[in-house]
């Protein structure tokens, strides 16, 4: 019998997928428990629709990101903190304070925890950084660090 999940179900599959299973195992399990109901073809028509409307969505979201990720390379964030002697910082530049100076200095929001530092910034110079915006699609970009007057 072939039947719609409606849950993931271990052994079995994952939500919406279409699978074949007895008789049995769909009458006395999966229907009772409702993680499934009987593949239809008009059920399994609305399954598909709501596969394309995923995929719209997902198509949207990655050429927004695409978008942001265009809009970001190549810029660079002014960035004017207290230092000592020999260019060195009281304390490190983070994730938080560069997000806040890009949206800032360029008007484009990103999440702090979507900034890969490999490490911390604790010097006057330039870094080049990378900004995670979705699965796949990732940028770099400069943080210039000046000293403060």
């Amino acid at each position: 019998m072939k039947v719609i999940l409606l849950a993931d179900v271990k052994g079995s599959g994952k939500k919406d997928e279409i699978i074949s299973v007895s008789d049995g195992y769909a009458r006395n399990f999966l229907f009772p428990k409702k993680l499934a109901v009987e593949a239809t073809p008009g059920a399994q028509k609305e399954i598909e629709k709501k596969r394309a409307a995923e995929a719209a969505r997902e198509a949207e979201r990655r050429a927004a990101a695409q978008q942001k990720a265009d809009a970001l390379k190549g810029k660079v964030v002014n960035m004017s903190v207290k230092c000592g002697s020999a260019g060195r910082l009281y304390g490190s530049i983070t994730t938080a304070e560069i997000a806040a100076e890009l949206e800032k200095q360029h008007g484009i929001q990103v999440d702090k925890r979507k900034i890969d530092l490999s490490d911390p910034i604790r010097t006057v110079g330039d870094v080049q950084i990378g900004v995670w915006l979705y699965s796949g699609i990732t940028t770099t970009m400069t943080v210039r660090v000046e000293a403060k007057a």
